[in-house]
């Protein structure tokens, strides 16, 4: 069977183009739906440019959101969010390992739940619904992990959204607890440092009267030899007294004197006992041993005020007294002697301090003077005292004739332990604690390198009403 032929190719007509369907509708050109395409491209394109930036701030909002998150977790200070009613919404670490509590746990928790009594959660309430805009500070006791009451010092600030509207409050606070550990411990080196000045400054007075033992003793065998002379002549006197009225009574102790015996008798033991020379010394003999037992009271008075241990009451004074009283202590302690220049000034020296301070810082600086002219030669052998006084200050200057201050020493010439003199002469002590004494008087002591002399040393005290 022969094979049948193929049928004919149908012609198949060539699919129109879009634009060719669209200008077929009818009323619609070529150019309107152009400038739809167009549009179309242009939005296309504008939201592919808003979902880069849309990322590109999302990306910015995490790593800003980390940050905040790494600031958070680095405070040392607890933190708390809380929303209008007062409940939490976000904390940081530290609260959470102060509290013992993980975040999930605290947060719609009240935050009065937090608070360890009635009184902090009654505050913390009133802080909350307070109309202030800026923060309050107030003092709340948080329970912490085990159950106990922790103080913390807490800054109460309202948080606002958009039209000012509160949203709620932000809590920062921090334990109180260490730091009144940390001012107890300081309040205790404190009060040993004062201790150990105390111990430094009665050294320092102990070493002073070391170097005026031997004329203090000197000074105290004088009125002492008074009080014993004349005690010995009062014993005497008081034998002959008793002879010579035995011999007048031993008789007729009941008879008139006209009655007695020989009157010429009496006048011979009379003039042979001395009676009436004995009558006209006494009075001196008892003069004299009472300028002597007060003159020894002064000394001991005088070297218990200096040498006490405890502060002095501060009372006011005359500087003038003081001021003689330490150069008559120091003459008396010098092994060679030392010209010691001084006149009282005319108008009154009135400050207000504790003489027995005052006189440890004046005879330090006149025993420095001393031991600065001591090498030199006899007419150079001076220390010069001047004191003035102005309507605000009092001001004392000891000037030496020695060699100076060299100015390597000068700028720590009031620091502790430091002397320039040789091991086993000097504590480095003094000039420090005489510093030390004039600040806590309200003054000032300065040195200085003087232009005519050796060394300058000025006390400065505030001027006090006269005593």
């Amino acid at each position: 069977m022969a094979a049948r032929p193929p049928l004919p190719a149908r012609a198949v007509p060539e699919p129109a183009s879009s634009l060719e369907r669209l200008g077929a509708l009818e009323g619609v050109d070529e150019s309107a739906w152009l400038d739809v395409i167009q549009k179309m491209e242009q939005v296309y394109t504008q939201l592919i440019d808003d979902e880069v930036k849309l990322e590109q701030k999302n990306a910015e909002l995490e790593l800003q959101q980390q940050f905040i998150a790494s600031v958070m977790a680095s405070m040392s200070d607890v933190l708390v969010v809380c929303d209008r009613s007062g409940r939490i919404e976000q904390v940081n670490r530290a609260l959470c390992e102060l509290v013992g509590r993980s975040e999930a746990e605290l947060v719609g928790q009240p935050v009065a739940r937090l608070l360890a009594d009635a009184g902090s959660q009654e505050r913390a309430q009133r802080a909350m619904q307070g109309s202030t805009q800026q923060g309050v500070e107030i003092e709340l006791n948080l329970l912490d992990r085990h159950g106990q009451p922790l103080s913390v010092d807490a800054s109460c600030t309202p948080r606002f959204g958009g039209a000012r509207r509160r949203l709620g409050t932000v809590w920062v606070g921090r334990p109180t607890g260490e730091l009144k550990r940390a001012y107890q411990e300081l309040q205790a080196a404190h009060a040993a440092l004062k201790s150990a000045q105390q111990q430094l400054l009665h050294s320092e007075k102990m070493a002073s009267l070391g170097q005026l033992v031997a004329g203090v003793a000197h000074e105290l065998n004088n009125p002492i030899s008074f009080v014993l002379g004349n005690t010995h002549a009062l014993q005497k006197y008081c034998n002959r007294l008793q002879s010579y009225l035995s011999a007048v009574h031993q008789q007729r102790p009941n008879a008139d004197l006209a009655d007695l015996a020989d009157l010429a008798e009496l006048s011979a033991l009379r003039q042979r006992l001395r009676i009436d020379r004995l009558l006209d010394d006494l009075p001196e003999l008892i003069a004299g041993t009472l300028e002597g037992a007060q003159r020894t009271a002064d000394i001991v008075q005088g070297l218990k005020r200096f040498s006490a241990m405890d502060p002095q009451e501060h009372q006011p004074l005359e500087l003038a007294a003081v001021i003689e009283l330490a150069i008559a202590w120091v003459q008396k302690g010098q092994a060679e002697p030392v010209q010691l220049r001084w006149q009282r000034p005319a108008t009154a020296l009135p400050v207000r301090g504790s003489a027995g301070q005052l006189q440890q810082v004046l005879m330090n600086l006149l025993q420095n003077a001393c031991y600065a002219v001591a090498t030199q030669p006899p007419e150079r052998r001076w220390v010069e005292i001047r004191a003035t006084a102005d309507a605000s200050w009092v001001r004392v200057c000891v000037l030496d004739a020695g060699a100076g201050i060299a100015p390597e020493h000068l700028p720590r010439i009031f620091d502790p332990f430091y002397t320039t003199k040789p091991v086993g002469q000097g504590t480095g002590l003094g000039l420090s604690i005489s510093y030390g004494i004039v600040e806590e008087h309200g003054g000032q002591l300065r040195a200085r390198n003087s232009a005519h002399a050796g060394a300058e040393f000025e006390l400065s005290l505030p001027r006090a009403c006269a005593p």
